[in-house]
């Protein structure tokens, strides 16, 4: 990417960071025949452990783009999810199959995410009208006309690429909205995760938890998720403790002997730790002229329920299947301002709210919260409407968008 491309030669879209969320954007419109620009900043797809829940709304648009069999191939089907107190009793149980015929996928998938983005970049590589450019850091991005200009730098030297559209998916530190000065309103939770990870396959002893476990109880609160190869149980801890100490053995450590008399016996020497700050953002608008955020750089919520990064998966096939309509003359500029609004609009009034109420009380432990919340799921689990209701909304099939047809 040496010297500013034009329009004629350039790509019609410049795709800002190759994560789950610009990568399925790259892909939706290269299957519609948009050419398409991924610029990244680092040499390679990110591998780290972050994201893991797959729903099965989600599942049904990753079907349509030919990676879902590939997810699974690494991916650990979850059929139930389940809430359990200290002592180890089970205090509610729902199964997903409630949602069979309502969805392709009736049951979450537990994957780390860069096994999507693997996936996705496969894909991308064998399709025409794409370039991907690793190891390119934008440092400014600018509107010129009908076109928007990117520039950036590599390891050969300053560069630049223009395109009709950029979308913005390079994560909650977005450099394209801090290029642009779009500022990001919100504010850090009370509390941030602690998770602990261990290759123990904690269901292997009885009793063991559902791959998909709640610990609900006034004397310490936690998740429980199971993936392929190990298993993660996830603290809430108040913001005033220092993150530093509290990934040590020494914190840590006393945390995971309160709930073992709930779990299976395990060692705290077989974990490892690691924490990460939990925040509430969200952009006034999804749109800066012809630049289009979304997933992270639009929107940081808290992870409970495994809702944010699919709501950013969302994002990228309702936008996407939008743009390309709007860049083959099917549908006009309004139709993305009113796609824009509807993603806007899902996190605002669903997303956000359903998970912030996976834990209430549990972040700064209130014994009342706790009791209602669990009572309240008992009453959920013993009514199959209320249930199939439940299941249905933390699926997120009540806010998922379809693809368009030509993917």
């Amino acid at each position: 990417m040496s010297g500013a491309r034009s329009t004629a030669d350039g790509p019609d879209v410049v795709v800002v960071g190759a994560g789950p969320v610009g990568l399925t954007a790259a892909l939706v419109l290269a299957r519609r025949g948009v050419p398409v620009t991924v610029a990244e900043s680092g040499e390679g797809l990110n591998t780290a452990s972050r994201a893991s829940t797959f729903h099965p709304a989600t599942l049904d648009l990753l079907a349509e783009l030919g990676v879902v069999d590939g997810l699974h191939a690494v991916g650990r089907r979850v059929d139930r999810v389940q809430w359990r107190d200290l002592s180890g009793a089970v205090l509610a149980e729902m199964d997903f199959d409630v949602l069979r015929g309502a969805t392709g996928f009736p049951y979450r998938l537990h994957a780390e995410q860069s096994a999507l983005t693997a996936l996705l970049l496969r894909e991308l590589r064998s399709l025409p009208h794409v370039r991907l450019l690793f190891g390119c850091t934008v440092t400014g991005v600018e509107h010129l006309g009908p076109t928007v200009r990117v520039h950036g730098h590599t390891d050969e030297g300053r560069c630049s690429v223009d395109g009709r559209y950029v979308i913005a998916a390079d994560g909650a530190h977005s450099t394209v909205r801090k290029c642009l000065g779009v500022p990001f309103h919100g504010e850090d939770y009370p509390s941030y995760a602690l998770r602990c990870i261990t290759p123990v396959p904690l269901d292997r002893h009885a009793p063991g938890p559902a791959a998909l476990t709640y610990v609900r109880d006034g004397r310490q609160s936690c998740s429980l998720l199971g993936l392929r190869d190990h298993w993660r149980v996830i603290f809430r801890v108040p913001a005033a403790v220092d993150a530093a100490e509290a990934a040590r053995p020494e914190f840590y450590g006393p945390l995971l002997d309160t709930v073992r008399e709930g779990l299976p016996a395990v060692d705290p020497a077989a974990f490892t730790a690691h924490t990460y700050r939990l925040s509430r953002h969200v952009l006034d608008d999804y749109c800066h002229g012809r630049v289009l955020f979304m997933g992270d750089a639009a929107h940081v919520t808290s992870t409970a329920g495994g809702m944010n990064m699919n709501c950013g998966l969302h994002d990228a096939v309702a936008v996407s299947s939008e743009l390309a309509d709007v860049l083959d003359g099917r549908a006009g500029p309004d139709a993305l301002d009113r796609a824009l609004a509807l993603r806007r609009a899902v996190l605002v009034r669903q997303v956000l709210p359903r998970s912030e109420a996976r834990v209430s009380g549990v972040a700064a432990p209130d014994p009342t919260a706790l009791a209602d919340g669990v009572r309240e799921i008992r009453r959920i689990a013993a009514d199959p409407r209320l249930t199939h209701r439940y299941l249905w909304q933390a699926s997120m099939l009540d806010s998922a968008p379809r693809l368009t047809t030509g993917v």
